[in-house]
């Protein structure tokens, strides 16, 4: 069963020694269908809006103190995205200062293979999402270190050449 409602409040949030806040997102990606349905090679990755606009980003938020790294990224997929999978390793770890509150974060991005796109889901009525290329996610996604984890991933998905 899935729970339809958000965690709220900041009473478990993890901070790093530092003092800065963590937060968990992920990227959730699946391969695109052709005209016949069929699974091709081409990726998409899903973007969410944020709340307070129309900025475009991967699902993110606090890391808490009652969850694995693996389990608030779940999280915020479904919360903010309404999507679940199967999350695999972690893609990095970078240091960013909050636009909102001007304060150091300390960010980790995971990928998450989607296996389920939910009707509904808890904030739905907040976010919109918005299936893409790798392209148009580089292109659009506010966040510079979003963008590395992005190029991280890409890198990893894509078998070496042999030169």
């Amino acid at each position: 069963m899935v729970c339809l409602v958000s965690r709220t409040g900041r009473e478990l949030q993890r901070y790093n020694s530092k003092g800065g806040r963590q937060v968990v997102g992920c990227i959730p990606y699946r391969y695109r269908k052709d005209i016949n349905g069929d699974k091709s090679n081409e990726l998409e990755v899903l973007l969410v809006s944020s709340q307070k606009g129309q900025a475009l980003m991967f699902p993110k938020g606090g890391w808490e103190l009652d969850e694995s790294i693996e389990e608030a990224a779940c999280r915020e997929s479904l919360e903010e995205a309404g999507v679940t999978g199967i999350i695999e390793s972690e893609l990095g770890q970078w240091s960013f200062i909050s636009k909102r509150h001007g304060t150091y974060y300390e960010g980790h991005m995971l990928p998450l293979f989607v296996n389920e796109q939910l009707d509904m889901w808890p904030e739905k009525d907040l976010r919109r999402r918005v299936w893409m290329t790798i392209a148009e996610a580089r292109e659009i996604c506010q966040h510079w270190w979003m963008k590395e984890a992005l190029d991280i991933f890409v890198k990893r998905l894509t078998p070496q050449q042999n030169i």
